[in-house]
C-alpha cells in the first residue's frame, strides 16, 4: 500500500470514528488510459457531517497516486471543513492539509482564536520541517483556504511524519465538531450567511477556472466524470438525491 493511500486510509478511519457515517455512493472511476478502473470515488453521510467525500485515483502508467477527502459540515454550520490530500506523481510526494473557514477571519477575530488559534504549535512544527518546499498552489487558492493550511513536497522520510500533523489537526477539529463553538463566537458571526458563503466559496475552490487540476482529472476521466466529482464536492446534497 502507497504512503498517500495508507494516510488517507487512516484518515477516513478518524473521521468513521467522529460520526456514525453511511455510504451513500461508491463508484469505480475508469479511464481511456486503462482497461481497469484507475480510481473510486465514495461519498458518506453522517450526524454531525453532511458529507464526506473521497477520491482516489491510482494510475502506475503516468506515475499517479492521488487520494483526497473532504469532509463537510452542514450548510449552518461555522465549524470548518476539514480536507487532507495526499499525492505521490512523477516520483514526488506532497500533501495538503487545512480547516476550510466558514466566515471570514479577519473581521472575526474570536471565531479565528478558537477555530483556528489553536492549530499553530503543529503549523509552525510542519514549517520548520518541511521549510520552503512548498506545493505549487496559487495565490487565489490560498484565499480560499486557511493560513494555517500546509502544503508541501516531502521525501519519504518526512513525509512518513505527515500523520502527526494530520493527528493534531483532526484531533482540535473533531473537538470543534463534538462540542460546537461557543455561543460569544457564533454571536460574533450573525452578519455572515454562513450557507451562501460556503456556496460561493465552494463554487471558488472547485472551480475548472482557479484550479488547473481539473483539466488534468478531465484528461484522465473525461469531462462528465470530472463535473460529477466537481458536484459532489460543491454542494451538500449526493448527486441523483
Amino acid at each position: 500500500m502507497s504512503l498517500p493511500l495508507q494516510l488517507s486510509d487512516r484518515t477516513m478511519r478518524a473521521l468513521a470514528e467522529a460520526d456514525d457515517l453511511s455510504t451513500v455512493r461508491d463508484v469505480p472511476l475508469t479511464s481511456t488510459v486503462s482497461t481497469d478502473p484507475v480510481g473510486r470515488l465514495t461519498v458518506r453521510r453522517g450526524e454531525r457531517l453532511a458529507k464526506v467525500v473521497y477520491v482516489g485515483l491510482s494510475v502506475p502508467a503516468i506515475g499517479l497516486d492521488s487520494h483526497m477527502v473532504f469532509a463537510f459540515t452542514p450548510a449552518e454550520s461555522a465549524v470548518p471543513h476539514f480536507t487532507l490530500d495526499a499525492v505521490e506523481a512523477n516520483g514526488y510526494l506532497a500533501f495538503h492539509l487545512d480547516l476550510v473557514p466558514r466566515a471570514e477571519l479577519a473581521s472575526h477575530l474570536d471565531y479565528l482564536t478558537v477555530a483556528f488559534q489553536p492549530l499553530t504549535p503543529a503549523f509552525e512544527e510542519a514549517a520548520e520541517l518541511f521549510g520552503a518546499s512548498r506545493a505549487a498552489i496559487s495565490p487565489r487558492q490560498y484565499a480560499m483556504m486557511s493560513p494555517w493550511m500546509l502544503v508541501h513536497r516531502a521525501d519519504e522520510e518526512r513525509f512518513r511524519r505527515v500523520s502527526g500533523f494530520v493527528d493534531a489537526y483532526l484531533g482540535h477539529w473533531r473537538a470543534l465538531l463534538a462540542d460546537g463553538l461557543p455561543q460569544e463566537v457564533l454571536t460574533g458571526l450573525t452578519d455572515t450567511d454562513l450557507a451562501a458563503r460556503d456556496a460561493r466559496n465552494r463554487a471558488a475552490l472547485f472551480s475548472r477556472e482557479v484550479d488547473p487540476v481539473w483539466a488534468d482529472v478531465s484528461h484522465l476521466l473525461g469531462d462528465e466524470r470530472t463535473d460529477d466529482i466537481r458536484a459532489e464536492l460543491l454542494r451538500n446534497a449526493v448527486s441523483g438525491d
